[in-house]
């Protein structure tokens, strides 16, 4: 597919209607700059953070899925920086780093999952249940690994 999923534009539907919402208050009751940039920080963060959780629902994902994915998170960031005027856009990276492990190789990928502490067990396990590159016991080592580091947190 060459075009973005329809979740895209309900998130982005939702984040016009946030910003009609805080013109609305701001034109009745003058809000400082500062505190608009920390509520779009914040609501951002949030969507980005759901995104993460959202991508980690997937039982299984396919390299054309997790580009997919890609092609939907670039939607949804052009959209982000005509909206607001918040740069860089929060937890972008957090984002766009879970969505390339996938592509990582096995070294690589267990390298990456143990520098992570932004992403709970439950996500990395998703990942490297999703990753179709590794071979079974691969997979199993580094589930075990991520359960082992989460025991002792």
């Amino acid at each position: 597919m060459s075009q973005h999923n329809n979740y895209v534009d309900v998130i982005l539907r939702e984040l016009q209607v946030f910003s009609n919402r805080l013109n609305g208050v701001s034109r009745r009751v003058p809000l400082p700059e500062a505190v608009s940039k920390v509520m779009w920080e914040h609501v951002i963060g949030l969507a980005n953070r759901t995104l993460v959780e959202g991508y980690a629902s997937a039982k299984k994902c396919t390299n054309e899925g997790r580009a997919l994915m890609q092609l939907d998170f670039q939607q949804l960031l052009m959209k982000l920086e005509k909206l607001t005027n918040i740069r860089p856009i929060p937890e972008r990276e957090f984002v766009d780093a879970y969505i390339k492990a996938y592509y990582l190789p096995e070294t690589q990928l267990e390298l990456w999952i143990r520098d992570r502490r932004e992403y709970s067990p439950k996500q990395l396990i998703s990942l490297i249940n999703c990753v179709d590159h590794i071979n079974k016991r691969g997979r199993q080592r580094l589930v075990a690994m991520v359960e082992e580091s989460a025991n002792r947190r």
